[in-house]
């Protein structure tokens, strides 16, 4: 009887020291797993490091090891959906290299997924906790996930992370996807199927830096805010007919004191006030419109999600 192939897609951006480890890990829990095949594909994101030599010496020792360089850095949106769109497994996981995304919960997920009574399409991980991880970015990460869930019809789960085990019929579904501005999170959420939710203690990376600034993750926050909600240009909207409701009572107001009291030049500080706050609205106003108006221009240009610089069949021809 053929072995059940399971892909494994790692993204890499400068994890040359992770990959060892990662890789004996890995190693590790598919010896324990006779009955599948590991397919392992790792995705160099333009790694200024060693990364890429790394992937060529393991692809050397153990041909069930498979690499796609980038031209350039691309993204880890990018870089996942390469890793699906080269998987061939009935399978097919999504991991960090940093081991922050414990291999050792895969039998447990390959057991889920054969679960006849269940029938998932997939086993997705979340973190209960957030140890090691400043407050105030801890702070933020709860405040993004309580608001878009909020706004959009699609549900993101707080704590969620990208490591996740899927069967083959919901990785094709992702992959009709085409867009270029990528928030898999969402994507996930979108398609649908049966998920099933494992939930684990936050552990620190094994080693390296964590790639993802604040700036990076606030950016993020706003790729996905974009991506599957519209209520911020129904909020612009109502800004705009709130404050012209107000300016129209204010102008009533100010005429009848007018003509009331007699006293037409007074209130010049407050009124530049007034039209510092209405200023700054309408900036905020043309900045959430401008969101949506780029996004829209990037897709239009159709430009590809990534470009590949190399790979292990490269490597073979050599």
């Amino acid at each position: 009887m053929a072995k059940e192939v399971v892909s494994i897609v790692v993204s890499c951006y400068n994890e040359e020291k992770s990959l060892p480890l990662f890789y004996k890990e890995i190693n590790k829990v598919f010896d324990s797993l006779p009955k599948y095949k590991l397919e392992l594909i790792l995705v160099n994101d333009g790694s200024k490091d060693k990364t890429l030599e790394e992937m060529k010496k393991l692809h050397q020792e153990d041909n069930r090891v498979r690499f796609i360089s980038f031209s350039r850095n691309f993204g880890k949106e990018a870089a996942m959906y390469a890793g699906l769109e080269n998987a061939t497994g009935d399978y097919v996981g999504l991991m960090d290299a940093d081991l922050q995304d414990p291999p050792s919960l895969l039998p447990n997920m390959l057991d889920l997924l054969n679960d006849l009574e269940k029938d998932y399409d997939c086993v997705a991980t979340r973190r209960v906790s957030r140890n090691g991880e400043p407050p105030i970015r801890s702070f933020f990460a709860k405040a993004f996930y309580k608001i878009i869930n909020k706004m959009s019809d699609v549900e993101l789960v707080d704590g969620a992370r990208d490591y996740r085990l899927m069967k083959r019929k919901m990785v094709d579904a992702i992959l009709e996807l085409k867009e270029y501005n990528r928030f898999s999170k969402g994507l996930f959420g979108f398609v649908g199927f049966n998920i099933k939710w494992l939930e684990y203690k936050n552990i620190e990376r094994i080693a390296g830096e964590t790639k993802w600034s604040f700036w990076k993750l606030f950016k993020y926050a706003i790729e996905g805010i974009v991506a599957f909600t519209t209520v911020p240009l129904t909020i612009a909207a109502i800004l705009g007919i709130l404050f012209c409701i107000i300016a129209f009572i204010m102008i009533v107001v100010i005429i009848a004191k007018t003509l009331i009291f007699g006293d037409p030049t007074s209130g010049w500080p407050s009124m530049i006030c007034v039209i510092f706050l209405v200023s700054g609205v309408q900036l905020f106003c043309l900045g959430i419109i401008g969101e949506y108006l780029s996004k829209t221009y990037l897709e239009t240009k159709k430009r590809p999600v990534y470009i590949v610089k190399e790979t292990e069949k490269d490597l073979e021809k050599k």
